[in-house]
């Protein structure tokens, strides 16, 4: 596979669609075409203990940001200078989890869902490289594929890794 667009987001707290930032990684014949990151205002707004410290994001960084739905078409636009109207897969590491904050905070904000695919890294980790690893978390997996994941749980930088393993498994 050498076109997808490779994505993660970060979360506020536990109810779902509460995403405080994005990254996103679009790949184009195998290359890395464009690269786009925004932080995002959260829905609803506030921050659980738990989510701080994965991720180290909080009001101070989100209070002046975008709502999702501005920070969303700004990410269609930048995919239809990539792709044209027709965007391939999204790839996640556990996309499960990517896919369902986004059509979560598309139902906050009574967006259509365009039928967008999602393929999983993480699926694919364990079904390709199965036991040779001690786990499948994605800077184990991103390891194991040549790429060296620094600032683990930024979104971009999640997503950067994602779009290695992606280019080594599918």
């Amino acid at each position: 596979m050498t076109d997808f667009i490779a994505i993660d987001f970060e979360t506020a707290n536990g109810v779902a669609g509460s995403v405080c930032s994005v990254g996103a990684v679009m790949v184009r014949g195998g290359e890395v075409a464009d690269t786009f990151y925004s932080l995002i205002h959260p829905e609803p707004d506030y921050y659980a203990p738990y989510c701080q410290r994965v991720h180290g994001l909080g009001h101070e960084d989100t209070d002046g940001a975008p709502l999702f739905p501005d920070v969303w078409h700004a990410l269609e636009a930048r995919l239809r200078d990539v792709y044209g109207y027709a965007p391939p897969p999204f790839v996640a590491h556990n996309a499960r989890f990517d896919e369902s904050q986004l059509r979560a905070a598309m139902r906050v904000y009574q967006m259509d869902w365009p039928g967008y695919t999602f393929l999983c890294t993480l699926r694919a980790s364990r079904r390709l490289l199965g036991r040779r690893l001690p786990n499948h978390q994605l800077q184990t997996v991103a390891a194991a594929c040549g790429y060296d994941l620094r600032n683990h749980h930024h979104a971009l930088a999640d997503a950067e890794a994602c779009a290695a393993i992606a280019l080594k498994l599918l």
